[in-house]
């Protein structure tokens, strides 16, 4: 009797791309789990080490556990930790909505601090993260930055939300850049406006930190000797699907897959 199969959609990011090769089709039992997923991938790229505990997955585009069982057509997307974090010691189109934005222009923070103005307000607090020319002791030549476009969309919308539910801030604006930047642009601006600048300056510090932490874009930083992919803080505990945990013993469940497909450009 021939096993009932699935296919999803597989999209990998970052270094995780550099280890798995293109996103493509994958073919799973029916019934199968992110977890399914994340061990049959783990396996053809055992390289990846360390990395595998600390990714997360989305499916369609949301943020997915380990036992969440997936359907015929899924699009399930491996991430590995953004590029931000904590501090250290260390050719598609683009994508637009109003005052929340990816785009491969430059980003002129005057005048997104201009736009974000009224009468109300007594203050607005911009963000304006800057390429640098160096990191960790390198020079830096210039950086790339790739996202998961519709899901970093749509988690930078639920921020600016989330802003203005939480703090008393009367409207916020986020605008990221991606593609090639050169030293002295802007990758990242973050406009609060409020009548009060406390809460401002506390508004707009919690929508960086967050969005370095779990909105999905990915920074390669080209030196002179070489280029790597940023690596990131792990993702935060309720975004990851458990990847490191292995499916419990006696499970005889193993997802057939075939080598993914190049894709033509939409």
């Amino acid at each position: 009797m021939n096993e009932v199969l699935m296919r999803i959609h597989l999209l990998t990011f970052g270094v995780l791309r550099d280890h798995l090769g293109e996103t493509g089709a994958m073919d799973l039992p029916a019934g199968s789990t992110v977890r399914d997923v994340v061990e049959e991938c783990r396996r053809r790229a055992p390289e990846g080490g360390l990395l595998w505990s600390s990714i997360a997955v989305a499916v369609n585009r949301e943020y997915a556990s380990n036992t969440m069982a997936l359907k015929d057509g899924d699009e399930v997307a491996l991430l590995p930790p953004v590029s931000g974090g904590a501090p250290r010691a260390r050719g598609s189109q683009a994508v637009e909505r109003p005052k929340i934005t990816l785009t491969r222009k430059r980003i002129d923070t005057t005048a997104l601090a201009e736009s974000l103005k009224h009468g109300e307000d007594g203050a607005v607090v911009v963000f304006d993260g800057i390429v640098r020319d160096n990191s960790r002791g390198r020079r830096t030549r210039y950086l790339f930055y790739e996202a998961y476009e519709t899901m970093a969309l749509q988690q930078m919308e639920q921020l600016a939300s989330r802003a203005c539910a939480d703090f008393p801030v009367r409207d916020v604006a986020i605008f990221h850049r991606l593609g090639r930047l050169e030293i002295g642009e802007t990758s990242v601006a973050i406009a609060v406006a409020s009548a009060h600048r406390a809460a401002a300056f506390d508004a707009c510090r919690w929508l960086i930190d967050t969005l370095k932490q779990s909105v999905p874009i990915w920074k390669k930083e080209f030196f002179e000797d070489g280029a790597v992919w940023a690596q990131g803080d792990p993702f935060p505990a309720e975004l990851t699907p458990q990847a490191g945990t292995r499916p419990a013993a006696g499970s005889k469940k193993k997802a057939r897959t075939q080598k993914p497909r190049r894709e033509r450009s939409r």
